[in-house]
């Protein structure tokens, strides 16, 4: 993930950020105090209790690096208005005859907007990006199918 822009609503960005700074102070404390707890109480190797809070653990810790990297690789604000299909643009397209409108994004910030949250690497998504108005693509859905797309509309969302 280190490298890979996230486009990210600023709503989106704080949020991250305090879940960030609670797992790496106050919730890493919580976790290693549990997988002490859980030591304490005998052996190891039939300690479910100690074998489940390391596995939480060993999660939270996947979580951390996980928003640490979308944190320092955080796109914050509203992306250019240069008629591109890109990350953070509200998409309208002609798909199969019927106008569809959601937000090119990372799925972290579909909780901030009544829109549909779009990735840009699903398979509708990856097809269209850096493409312009008036662009027609063709994508393979997830059951197979081949669809056409027409790009109609790209704008910055803000948010």
């Amino acid at each position: 993930m280190t490298g890979t822009t996230t486009w990210l609503t600023q709503e989106a960005y704080d949020r991250l950020k305090a879940e960030y700074e609670y797992l790496t102070g106050a919730g890493r404390d919580e976790i290693v105090a549990r997988v002490a707890q859980a030591r304490d109480e005998g052996d190891l190797k039939e300690n479910s209790g100690y074998h489940a809070a390391r596995e939480e653990h060993a999660k939270q810790e996947a979580r951390v690096r996980e928003l640490k990297a979308k944190l320092e690789n955080a796109q914050v604000g509203t992306p250019p208005d240069d008629g591109l299909v890109e990350p953070g643009m509200i998409v309208t397209l002609d798909f199969a005859g019927e106008e569809m409108t959601f937000l090119l994004g990372s799925r972290e910030i579909a909780g901030t907007t009544e829109l549909d949250v779009f990735s840009e690497a699903s398979p509708l998504g990856a097809s269209i990006l850096g493409r312009s108005v008036g662009d027609e693509v063709t994508f393979t859905t997830p059951t197979g199918a081949e669809r056409l797309v027409k790009v109609l509309k790209a704008v910055p969302y803000d948010g």
